[in-house]
């Protein structure tokens, strides 16, 4: 009997004493060397480039240490306290920490920290607080707004009557105006607002009062300027709305994960929808990897760090109108910008054109459409740039600078393989002073 416990069986049919193994990356390499050589690939590629593509950022090592522990072991169906299976009392442990955290980080009255994203957690709000048909406002997706606000192919807009509200052609920005009069005529269950391409900041006062002269639910999608609400260098959504719902990475710079925060009157109904209504077993090792982000999050140095995001999102709006590519809306209040291309006067120059030859030259973005774009979404008139990730490393606004020339000089020529071969050169160069947190 002794020995069955004693040694270790490669084969995995025995139990394997974990402190005589090798690093598990060296098990990695050896036994699976097609995956080990992918992630090693993509470690490079995140080394060796400009990561600017604004929802991407850089865990903390902490927070990447949880993710990888051994808490992904564990299924835990259920609450803290309230389980389906048993051997709970360590990721009980865990996940009120990751309550508490969120509601000291955030001020909310109520948070349920197990979506596995921010779609699941607005796909648990819908199904808690809305009934299979109910109307809800939200922004349009070409206008900014995300596939979860009721996209005809996402699960938001079959189940549900979404409508949407766009920017002033104009001003590119919202038109409370606007919305109030959508409101009122559509008198919605739920007045969504939040984006994924949105450069301004919301009025939630002006926001709430809508809310409230139409009789409906306001609930914002803040998950790409949580890490600016939580340093308080964004308006906070929190006071003003019925409930509000983000992922934990992108400024934040937390695993990728989704976060719920309501009301107290909400919080049964919520909890109910994530779990059993919309997932089954949490994950564990992602909610200890969430409640350490939180806790680095609270820190005097995060809220440096968020400020130099913002500091940076501006340096480099500025230095690419200065080489005649506008910015919609004019600039930027957060982490995020849109390059409008159109403003190179070229109709051959697109988004994924220059998508395209910026990646060969090491520096990666995204392509996206701008409000009223006349292109299609696979194609656009824009990029869409962040500036987190690059901010994690360290850079400031004067490395900005240079990156806003570079993407200028490559978006007025797209083509020319050599100008992209002598800027991927340059940003080697650049990214070596700047390592990647390990």
């Amino acid at each position: 009997m002794k020995e069955l416990f004693s040694e270790s069986q490669a084969d995995g049919s025995g139990l394997l004493d974990w402190t005589d193994q090798p690093d598990p990356r060296q098990l990695l390499r050896e036994r699976d060397p097609e995956i080990y050589t992918a992630i090693e690939s993509e470690r490079q590629r995140q080394t060796n480039g400009i990561e600017l593509i604004a929802s991407e950022n850089y865990v903390f090592p902490e927070v990447l240490a949880a993710a990888g522990s051994v808490l992904t072991n564990k299924y835990a169906e259920g609450y803290p306290g309230r389980r389906y299976y048993g051997g709970c009392q360590y990721v009980d442990v865990a996940e009120r920490i990751g309550i508490e955290r969120a509601l000291a980080l955030f001020g909310a009255e109520h948070a349920n920290v197990q979506p596995h994203s921010g779609a699941q957690a607005n796909a648990a709000v819908y199904m808690a607080l809305l009934k299979p048909g109910d109307t809800v406002l939200a922004m349009k997706l070409d206008h900014g707004g995300h596939l979860s606000h009721g996209f005809h192919l996402n699960s938001s807009g079959h189940y549900y009557n979404f409508a949407h509200y766009g920017l002033d052609p104009e001003t590119e920005q919202l038109d409370y105006g606007v919305i109030r009069q959508a409101a009122l005529e559509l008198r919605p269950k739920l007045l969504l607002v939040g984006a994924s391409a949105y450069p301004r900041h919301f009025d939630f006062q002006v926001l709430r009062d809508i809310a409230d002269e139409a009789g409906c639910l306001l609930m914002m999608d803040m998950a790409h300027v949580a890490g600016l609400v939580a340093a308080k260098l964004h308006p906070d959504p929190v006071p003003y709305c019925d409930v509000v719902t983000t992922t934990t990475h992108k400024t934040l710079r937390g695993p990728r994960g989704g976060l719920i925060l309501c009301r107290k009157e909400h919080a049964r109904a919520i909890d109910r929808a994530v779990f059993p209504g919309i997932q089954g077993g949490p994950l564990m090792h992602i909610i200890a990897a969430k409640a350490v982000g939180f806790k680095l999050a609270q820190a005097e140095a995060f809220k440096r760090y968020q400020q130099q995001i913002l500091d940076n999102a501006q340096a480099l709006s500025n230095a690419l109108q200065a080489e005649g590519l506008r910015s919609v809306s004019g600039g930027t209040d957060n982490h995020l910008l849109l390059v409008d291309l159109n403003s190179l006067d070229n109709e051959e120059i697109n988004g994924k054109l220059v998508e395209t030859a910026l990646d060969n030259a090491s520096i990666h973005c995204n392509k996206n459409m701008i409000p009223f774009d006349t292109r299609k979404a696979m194609v656009t008139s824009g990029i869409r740039l962040g500036t987190p990730a690059a901010t994690t490393r360290g850079m400031k606004q004067v490395q900005f600078e240079q990156i806003g020339r570079w993407i200028a000089s490559i978006a007025h020529e797209p083509k020319d393989t050599a100008l992209q071969e002598s800027v991927r050169d340059e940003v080697l160069e650049m990214v070596k002073a700047f390592p990647v947190p390990a």
